[in-house]
């Protein structure tokens, strides 16, 4: 079947090792794309904010999914296409199960698309998140645990710098929390968002919504939280840097982000 929609995870995929650069050739690789009416969208465990900020002015600007598929906005107009919230009560036991091991961890919840951020204090890194990569203005302001968790979050991190984010990610899934789903991006700390809610159920609405197939779309991630999505998509794409979770679903593997993997498969599949 015809390509009709190309998505990407952004850190470590799209990006190269800096976390902020799209290469020229990765640039010129999605504007050929976008030339031969095929959908692109970049879909980032970061917020929109922060992937709006990145795909300015690129071929990637536009609709973005954030918060591994809890958010979907439009960059130019930032209207929220879709959100999914993870509840108060399913926050506060996830959280409560894993201080009960791990009594070191600290929270940080995001709200309202990825907008605002209300940040425990002690959590360590976090003292502007919108300041260094952001589109528009991000509201932040540091509370005990009881406010963080007050209000249902977009996306829940739980961070300590002195266990792994992987030893939480186990615990995750053992307590089983109803209404959790925690997963991990590479990054330092354990995200958490709505249970069932991922980048897979986020790029099949997106395709729904255009009329588009799973056969349809390729997709190229490379970390635990781009599992399902590689999963899910007709043709998927593992970095030769991914984790081997993201390998072993995946079609083929391309070369690293620092190598334009991705834009070497889309110029091969473009002919």
């Amino acid at each position: 079947m015809p390509i009709r929609l190309i998505a990407t995870d952004m850190d470590g995929t799209l990006l190269r090792s800096d976390h902020r650069t799209i290469s020229p050739r990765t640039r010129e690789a999605f504007a050929r794309a976008r030339a031969e009416g095929i959908d692109v969208l970049a879909i980032s465990g970061r917020q929109p904010y922060s992937i709006g900020a990145i795909v300015a002015d690129s071929p990637l600007d536009g609709s973005v999914v954030g918060s591994n598929g809890s958010v979907a906005m439009n960059t130019l107009t930032r209207e929220i296409l879709f959100e999914e919230t993870l509840s108060v009560h399913a926050q506060r036991a996830i959280v409560e199960g894993i201080l009960r091991v791990y009594p070191g961890v600290k929270v940080s919840s995001a709200r309202q698309a990825g907008d605002v951020y209300v940040t425990q204090h002690g959590y360590a890194g976090m003292e502007d998140p919108g300041a260094e990569v952001s589109r528009w203005a991000v509201s932040h302001r540091r509370a005990d645990l009881e406010e963080v968790l007050a209000e249902p979050s977009v996306k829940l991190a739980l961070l300590d710098l002195d266990v792994p984010s992987e030893a939480l990610l186990e615990l995750a899934r053992e307590l089983a929390v109803p209404g959790a789903g925690p997963t991990t991006s590479g990054a330092p700390f354990l995200e958490v968002g709505k249970e069932g809610i991922s980048k897979a159920t986020a790029l099949a609405r997106f395709a729904h919504d255009r009329g588009y197939s799973a056969d349809e779309v390729v997709a190229f991630g490379d970390n635990n939280n781009d599992v399902e999505m590689l999963a899910w998509a007709g043709h998927s794409v593992a970095m030769a840097n991914a984790v081997p979770a993201a390998m072993e679903v995946s079609d083929e593997v391309t070369a690293t982000n620092d190598e334009d993997g991705v834009a070497q498969v889309i110029e091969r599949l473009l002919g």
